[in-house]
């Protein structure tokens, strides 16, 4: 298929249905007719709750080492459900498409988001595509929306509510290889070890995790901002002060050596398959071998502890045997990440 997107396939006419057609419906699954709203065949639990996340993805390159643009999508969607401690059900997602941008290109992004999509044992059930002018946007933008139920035993773990002193914080694995990982395919850089971004879906690790664990205080996806934001975002919300140990957080080799040339903070750069959880200090350990059992939490390890005090800080322990402040990033180490 060596064609290339044309105004006209914005047109709402025959080109669009065309594309539409063979490109999107065909591999996501959805079936004729195609009307301006889906119909998901869901019974949610009684009791349960209705959740809905939307993002924009604006990845420069779409593709790079371990994933594109479309996969990014999917599992930055179903991420942000899965660390509310809900289910996902259903995704509708949304394309803004450069004129002249490869048809080809197009087919192999729609085709990643439909694999990651069954992966996770969920569906892309709607979309709209809308094609702009040549150089009106960088190729392409995506947009999702998804949709999930959630369980009144779990509503507190986004809010942090439940977080209390003794409680241990667990990673499933090492920072910054999303973020280096772009960075690499964007600037062509070479590593004499591969970075691979760890863009994934972690709603099967979550789900195994509040279905078996009864003191799961707190969960987020560590993104934009990386673990540095979420550990400021939880002190506040959970007015608490957080010890974290540097030696205990996992880094790769290759990420920690470029942040050093170019002075990164690892802790700072967005990662696409890692979470933070905040577990009971009677239940930790049972949570840490539980997320350690499963392929996206296999390197998890207890990386620090929510303790007493008056001021709600992030504090460091460092390799040096120091204490540091850990703040809130401020501007922007890397654009255009996800």
């Amino acid at each position: 298929m060596n064609e290339y997107v044309s105004l006209s396939h914005g047109s709402g006419g025959r080109q669009s249905r065309d594309l539409i057609k063979k490109v999107f419906t065909e591999r996501f699954g959805i079936a004729e007719p195609l009307t301006d709203s889906a119909i998901i065949d869901e019974s949610f639990p009684p009791g349960s709750r209705v959740v809905i996340t939307t993002d924009a993805y604006v990845v420069d390159p779409l593709f790079f080492p371990g994933g594109d643009i479309g996969k990014l999508a999917v599992t930055g969607t179903i991420n942000d459900i899965a660390v509310s401690g809900a289910r996902i059900v259903a995704i509708a997602v949304s394309f803004i498409i450069e004129e002249g941008f490869p048809v080809n290109d197009l087919v192999k992004i729609a085709e990643s988001m439909a694999l990651e999509a069954e992966r996770a044992g969920t569906r892309l059930v709607s979309g709209d595509t809308k094609v702009v002018g040549k150089g009106k946007c960088d190729r392409l933008f995506i947009t999702t929306t998804g949709t999930g139920f959630l369980l009144p035993q779990h509503e507190h773990i986004s809010s942090g509510l439940k977080v209390t002193e003794g409680d241990r914080l667990i990673i499933n694995g090492p920072v910054g290889n999303h973020a280096i990982a772009v960075l690499g395919a964007r600037n062509d850089l070479s590593f004499k070890t591969e970075v691979l971004s760890d863009c994934r879906s972690l709603n099967r690790l979550t789900e195994k995790i509040v279905d078996n664990c009864g003191e799961i205080h707190f969960m987020r996806d560590l993104t934009r901002g990386g673990l540095a934001a979420v550990l400021n975002e939880l002190k506040e919300m959970a007015k608490c002060i957080i010890t974290i140990d540097e030696d205990s957080v996992p880094v790769d080799e290759p990420v920690r050596g470029l942040c050093e040339v170019l002075g990164f903070d690892p802790f700072s750069l967005a990662n696409e398959g890692k979470l933070i959880v905040v577990a009971g200090k009677n239940e930790f350990r049972k949570v840490l071998e539980i997320m350690r059992s499963d392929p996206a939490g296999f390197d998890s390890s207890v990386i620090g502890e929510i303790v007493a005090g008056d001021r709600p800080a992030v504090i460091l322990n460092t390799s040096a045997g120091g204490k540091r402040i850990i703040e809130l990033p401020s501007g922007l180490q890397l654009p255009r990440i996800c």
